[in-house]
Parts: structure tokens; sequence; C-alpha cells
């Protein structure tokens, strides 16, 4: 009896010895994870952007003008083809149209690989207080884009085409310097075609930007001076993807092994497998364990 029930917890031990060290074995044996991420780029996009300085009665108030028309940031896009504002002084406060086209449309987008914004403008007319039947500038087609891809160089571009009219005079532009036009009693306008500029990592382009100086007759009734951009497109490259394939994490306990214990080659010549050891140290210890109790229960039986 006292033979039996020694057996048994004996028994017991050396199945727990056992599934202790086989259990064990994944956890030894696992291996970390490399991961790698990117980072999106960015782009934006307006069809027109205003600082205007709107002078009334000589000077004595002051309005400002700065609008922006159809401007959105990735991953968005507009289709507008009339803004109008409101300024206290200039007719009476109605609302007047400061930009009217047949098409104004501005996109931005970005992702992981490429980030572009972009715009498109047709048959555009720009008015500003003081002159409400003598537009400051028309201009048939403009357009501006400015794409920036991973691992490659940014670009940007811009173009007006066809006929453009400033303060009611046709005007040729050219991409060799600013054009300025000057109307007696109105005003003048200075005009930059097509400006672009790249980095390694950005771009930016505008069709056309204008410094306005207006004083209808020198009345002082409105006068209107500062700045005008018309189709502007900016961009920032994404963070470039890895070209090579994620290393997978290195686990120094992996390759920690029984002192002669044979190699991974040697493994998969007799058809072994990494956990072979861990087998061979669980038979082991239950052999061990079986060994001892059976020494013990003959002692006590003696």
């Amino acid at each position: 009896m006292n033979s039996n029930n020694f057996r048994m917890p004996a028994r017991r031990s050396a199945a727990l010895a056992t599934a202790a060290v086989l259990t064990a074995a994944p956890v030894v044996l696992g291996a970390g994870t490399a991961h790698a991420t990117t980072g999106h780029g960015r782009a934006s996009a307006a069809v027109l952007r205003t600082a205007l300085d709107v002078s009334l009665l000589n000077r004595t108030v002051n309005v400002p003008l700065a609008v922006s028309f159809d401007e959105v940031r990735a991953p968005r896009s507009a289709d507008r083809t009339a803004l109008s504002v409101r300024l206290d002084g200039v007719d009476g406060g109605k609302p007047f149209t400061v930009l009217g086209a047949d098409v104004a449309e501005s996109k931005a987008t970005a992702t992981a690989r490429r980030a572009e914004g972009s715009v498109r403008i047709a048959h555009a007319r720009l008015h500003v207080p003081g002159l409400p039947l003598l537009s400051l500038i028309e201009a048939d087609a403009v357009t501006a884009k400015a794409t920036c891809a991973a691992g490659k160089a940014p670009t940007a571009a811009a173009n007006v085409l066809g006929a453009v009219t400033v303060l009611g005079k046709r005007v040729t532009l050219t991409a060799g310097g600013p054009v300025e036009v000057k109307v007696p009693g109105v005003g003048e306008v200075r005009l930059s075609l097509s400006r672009h500029t790249t980095t390694t990592r950005t771009a930016a382009a505008t069709a056309l930007a204008l410094k306005v100086s207006v004083n209808p007759l020198k009345l002082g009734v409105a006068e209107v001076e500062g700045t005008v951009t018309l189709a502007e497109a900016t961009c920032g490259s994404p963070t470039t993807p890895p070209t090579t394939k994620p290393v997978p994490g290195h686990d120094p306990a992996a390759d920690t092994r029984p002192q002669g214990a044979p190699s991974e080659a040697n493994l998969a010549e007799t058809g072994g497998n990494p956990a072979t050891p861990y087998i061979a140290g669980g038979a082991l210890a239950l052999l061990l364990a079986g060994g001892g109790a059976l020494t013990l229960a003959r002692r006590r039986k003696n």
C-alpha cells in the first residue's frame, strides 16, 4: 500500500516536469517581427487668394479683403464658379462678385506614395471694389499642378493659355519677367507669369501673381492695394517606402543549444527539428524521475 501510494506522486511529478519542459520550448523558439511604416505626403490647391487693403473715403476707412476661393488640402476637391463677398462701405454693404468663372476646380490628393495639388480655371473674371464694371483681369484658361512622388524629384508647372486682359487692355505675357499694365485714371497692375519652385521634397506652382494698385480717377472712393494669386498648387513628398523586405527580429535565445547538441544542418540531414533537444530533455527528466521513484520504493519496502 505504501509503495503504491508513493509511486503515484512520483509519476505525477515526472509528468509535470516533462510538460513544463515541452511547453517552454515554443517560447524560447519564438522570433520577433520587424515592421516598417511610411508617412503620407501633403498637398494643397487654391483657385484664388487675395491679400488686399481696401481704403474708402480718402483712407479714412480701411477694410481688408483677404479671401481664399476653393482652397483645399488633401484629400479634398472643390468646384465652385463664383465667389461673392461683403465689405462695409462698399456698394452699400451689398455682396459683390470677386471672381466669376465658367470652370473653377481645385484638387488635392495625398497617399503614402504620391501627393498632388492641381487647379484648373476657364474664362475667369476678377473684380475688386471700386471697379464694378471693369474686370481687374480676365483669362481664358489657367492651370497649375504640383506633384510629389516618393523616391522621385518633385515637379511643378503652371500655364496661362489664350487671351489675357488687364484693366480692359489685352496683354501678352512672357516668361522673361513681370508685365506692367498702367491705365490712366484707373490704376496699375504688375503681373508675374507662371512661377514655380521645387526642392528635394516640395514643389509649388502659381499661374498668375498680381501686384495691384487701383484708385479710379483718384477720387479716393475706393483705393485698392495688395496682391492676388490666381491658381496655386503645392505638395510635399511622402516618406520613401523601404526598398528591401523587413528583416525578422533575432532572438539570441533561439540559438542557445545544450553543450554537444547537433547543429541545425545535421538536424536537417537526419530529419530532426529545433525542438528535438527539448523533447530529449523531457524524456531524460521523465527517466530520472522514474528511476528515483523506483529506488525510494525499494528502500521503503526493505
